[in-house]
């Protein structure tokens, strides 16, 4: 089994989301030989989406023409995190949410994932997802509550989100999902626990 394991949180060692995805990593590999690979992407400093960073795979990577060094050298980059994504058996993201999305970190590296005719193409019908039968588990922290019978559920645009472009890819993503944590110590004990519970039920 191949696993890629991603974290986007800025915080370090004191992530919730970096916490909770270490956990379902172990969870998810417990017992299986596992080929894991881990990418930090609050210290990848991936550049913003451009026609010079796009996988080569993407039919408009050829419109930023001849690259320098400096361009290749960021193509294939793109072109790496686009080939992880597509080999792994399951894939783990640690994604926090701030500021109502995810982290731009987290964004820069999904719009390298999606690569028409790779991982999802269009058809008569519309778009055909192509990554079906990978395994996608989030570990989703937020600080709030943006569930749907609160009132800033018009707020929420990371699960939201997470959920429309994996599912876009064929992908129905599983979430752990622990929110709260700003609402005081003793909420926040009570959401790990709930989280850590989610966890151990997960299928291995």
């Amino acid at each position: 089994m191949k696993l890629l394991h991603v974290d986007s949180s800025i915080l370090g060692a004191g992530s919730v989301s970096r916490e909770l995805s270490a956990l379902i990593v172990r969870r998810v590999t417990a017992g299986v030989a596992a080929e894991v690979t881990y990418r930090d992407l609050a210290e990848a400093d991936l550049p913003h989406l451009t026609l010079a960073t796009l996988p080569s795979a993407h039919p408009r990577a050829a419109l930023a023409g001849a690259l320098d060094a400096a361009g290749q050298s960021r193509r294939d980059a793109s072109d790496r995190l686009l080939d992880e994504f597509l080999a792994a058996d399951i894939v783990v993201v640690g994604a926090p949410m701030y500021n109502f999305g995810i982290p731009s970190q987290l964004k820069a590296w999904i719009d390298r994932l999606a690569v028409p005719g790779r991982t999802f193409r269009y058809g008569a019908g519309g778009p055909e997802g192509l990554m079906r039968g990978k395994r996608v588990i989030v570990a989703l922290a937020r600080g709030g509550f943006y569930g749907p019978d609160t009132a800033m559920i018009s707020a929420e645009h990371a699960q939201s989100y997470l959920r429309a472009v994996f599912g876009f890819l064929g992908i129905a993503p599983e979430f752990v999902l622990v929110e709260g944590l700003a609402a005081g110590e003793q909420t926040k004990t009570h959401a790990m626990e709930v989280a850590r519970d989610a966890i151990g039920q997960l299928a291995a």
